[in-house]
């Protein structure tokens, strides 16, 4: 059986992980820091693209 981890922090995730819908897919974090941090990251990639 393979671990699901969170796709900030590479961290195992458990029942609590949070859904968070990037680029049009939906993945899993484990706490509200890291989906603001994916967020703010994915956010960053978007606007350096444009540039």
């Amino acid at each position: 059986m393979s671990e699901k981890t969170c796709a900030a922090c590479d961290c195992e995730l458990d029942g609590n992980a949070i859904q968070v819908r990037i680029g049009g897919k939906t993945v899993e974090v484990c706490c509200d820091d890291c989906a603001v941090k994916l967020k703010e990251a994915h956010a960053s990639a978007m606007a350096s693209n444009r540039a």
